[in-house]
């Protein structure tokens, strides 16, 4: 691990990492879980991206407060907020320069005819109520580890179709690692494919992750995900600033309902100055959770 990966760690949006912890943060403030605490002493700096309580003086950035919130040593904190965030990590004993790259012709088959047992199917049709068509399209596959664990195998493409990372999520529910990359993999921008088949002035939407962009595919709608504002490449940038200026493209996005969700809309409407904000309604935490209530709605409607 490189000072630019613990760069990325200590940029991720330290609200975002209070409310992975399970914090519930309004107006910049919770309570604190360091102390016996009532009156949410423990306060969030977003603009240094700090964390500080003013009763007992815990304080910290990203790193410290995984760390002490979860009695994490220093390695297996970066490692949480890599895994809950899909950040990439090499190993620590590896140097970035000397790192192997992908090795796209190993993977390559795998998605060449697509499986899905049946927890993945599960995950995807019953749990997630996605279009089969969607699946096909995103080519998800699965597989089954030596200790019995079933994964759900993501793919990502570059613009042309080449294979350039693979995320494998875990389908177990709490279970970690949620996710595992193949070394060398690129999670950037999921699903550019879907370019080649934009029209000029055409409505697209960005979500916040691979679940949301299927979301958005199963409801009709040309879509892909990002990570995040702050781990998007200076490539990803020119991709999307591209399409803005040459396409006239007419950008789309259903934050989050939080704050994190809120500001990372802020941070791409800077590169994006069209992009335009939906507000999910209250109880939809993510554009997945809308999707949902909508088809709960139509099966309700079939009924009657």
């Amino acid at each position: 691990m490189d000072k630019f990966e613990l760069q990325k760690l200590r940029d991720l949006l330290i609200e975002g990492v209070a409310e992975r912890l399970g914090f519930q943060v309004s107006r910049h403030k919770c309570l604190c879980p360091f102390h016996d605490d009532h009156h949410a002493s423990l306060t969030f700096n977003v603009r240094r991206n700090t964390y500080r309580c003013f009763a007992c003086g815990a304080s910290g950035g990203t790193i410290d407060l995984v760390m002490r919130y979860l009695n994490k040593d220093f390695l297996d904190a970066c490692r949480w907020l890599a895994d809950v965030n899909c950040i990439i990590l090499q190993s620590e004993h590896d140097n970035l320069p000397s790192s192997k790259p992908f090795d796209a012709k190993r993977y390559e088959r795998f998605f060449e005819r697509p499986w899905l047992n049946e927890e993945a199917r599960k995950f995807l049709f019953e749990e997630r109520k996605l279009d089969e068509r969607v699946v096909r399209w995103c080519r998800l596959t699965s597989w089954k580890d030596r200790q019995g664990v079933d994964w759900l195998q993501i793919p990502y493409y570059d613009r042309q179709g080449k294979l350039v990372g693979i995320q494998n999520r875990n389908l177990v529910k709490g279970a970690t690692p949620r996710f595992r990359f193949p070394q060398g993999s690129e999670c950037g921008i999921y699903n550019l494919p879907v370019l080649s088949r934009l029209k000029p002035g055409e409505a697209f939407y960005i979500t916040e992750g691979c679940s949301d962009c299927w979301a958005m595919l199963s409801a009709g709608h040309k879509a892909i995900a990002i990570p995040s504002a702050t781990l998007l490449k200076r490539k990803d940038v020119e991709i999307l600033s591209t399409l803005y200026t040459q396409l006239s493209t007419q950008f789309h996005m259903y934050p989050d309902r939080d704050e994190p969700g809120e500001r990372l809309f802020l941070q791409l409407q800077k590169v994006l100055p069209n992009l335009v904000h939906h507000q999910l309604p209250t109880g939809c935490k993510d554009y997945s959770e809308y999707y949902l209530s909508t088809k709960r709605k139509e099966g309700v409607n079939m009924k009657d």
